[in-house]
């Protein structure tokens, strides 16, 4: 469990008397399996989370041993609503100095309880960064934070790898995304949802207009839509084997574009779909070398073949001028030399 869901988590049961498992898992959206396993890690913790059965059962805390939020000020409880950051995410939104006084004061309270367990944030820390990450470029996180919350639209210039130029686009921000350590700008474009990597974002101004965003849409409702029409649409289903020594890696290369049947495996290799947005994507099976093996469809391994032919002749050996043939290209030219010379004799 992160900190930041045990902190929402003990929010939820310290300001109810009673919830149900359903409840929790729906307002920190995660499954059943997690709440429960989160319950009873409370439990192992040695906080004092009960749970009843029937109608009238649910989760409850005893009284006083959920965290003091009396003392925080409201800027402070604010900053403590930014579930999931890190540390270093927070500083970029400039919101890492109230975060840590927020919770240097909520573990003060329970140190004063009689809490004798260290606090959570000494024990647990989180990263949510990919490796080998490069630094970001772009504008900082921070500096949008007030032109999204005033409501404004927003024109920038956005520099997309499938564009020759950075295009001048008029957006409708409905606020920033933290994902896999890559912030986005989740914004409506004609009214169409958009995610814009701000890493991608050249330049950009504040207009003196309102935003114009969907009836019934948040920032939380956009970016799930956005990620579930990434994680899910495609329009190349490769088929294709992958050997057992690869499997791992190419799961966690691919995630959940990568299927893999059961029914067909082997000990040598895994019988495996792999679901892409564009057929160009197939290139990232390259770096698999023959440890894949792609049974179709027969565009997507013309491909791959063309790819790898291309690739095979830009790193060829290069010709030096006035090289020496390797000796056995040569034995027979001097054999047949020979012949001719007895011949002649």
């Amino acid at each position: 469990m992160t900190p930041d869901r045990f902190f929402s988590l003990m929010l939820l049961l310290g300001s109810r008397d009673a919830v149900t498992t359903q409840e929790l898992a729906s307002a920190l959206g995660v499954s059943l399996r997690t709440i429960t396993r989160d319950l009873n890690w409370l439990r192992d913790a040695g906080l004092p989370v009960t749970a009843q059965r029937g109608r009238l059962g649910g989760v409850t805390m005893l009284p006083g041993a959920g965290p003091d939020l009396t003392r925080l000020t409201p800027g402070e409880r604010d900053q403590l609503s930014l579930t999931g950051l890190d540390e270093r995410q927070r500083a970029e939104l400039d919101a890492s100095a109230e975060s840590r006084r927020a919770l240097s004061k909520v573990m003060a309270a329970q140190s004063r309880g009689g809490q004798e367990l260290l606090p959570l944030t000494d024990v647990v820390h989180v990263d949510s960064r990919p490796w080998l990450q490069t630094r970001a470029s772009g504008p900082a996180p921070a500096s949008l934070i007030g032109p999204v919350r005033r409501g404004r639209r927003l024109r920038i210039a956005y520099d997309s790898p499938r564009e020759s130029c950075p295009r001048d686009l008029v957006v409708d921000p409905y606020g920033l995304l933290a994902k896999a350590g890559t912030w986005y700008l989740v914004a409506d474009r004609a009214r169409v949802p958009r995610m814009y990597r701000l890493e991608r974002i050249t330049t950009w101004e504040e207009v003196d207009r309102p935003r114009r965003i969907r009836e019934s849409q948040t920032l939380a409702t956009v970016a799930a839509a956005l990620m579930d029409q990434w994680e899910h649409e495609y329009a190349t289903e490769v088929s294709a084997t992958i050997d057992q020594s690869q499997i791992e890696r190419a799961q966690r290369i691919f995630g959940q574009r990568l299927v893999r049947d059961d029914h067909e495996e082997s000990a040598t290799g895994h019988k495996v779909t792999i679901r892409f947005p564009r057929l160009e994507d197939v290139r990232a099976l390259l770096p698999f070398g023959s440890a894949i093996t792609v049974h179709g469809p027969t565009e997507a391994r013309a491909h791959l073949h063309d790819l790898a032919t291309d690739l095979a002749h830009h790193h060829a050996p290069e010709k030096r001028p006035g090289a020496v043939p390797p000796r056995g290209d040569t034995a027979p030219e001097k054999a047949t030399t020979r012949r001719v010379g007895r011949a002649a004799r």
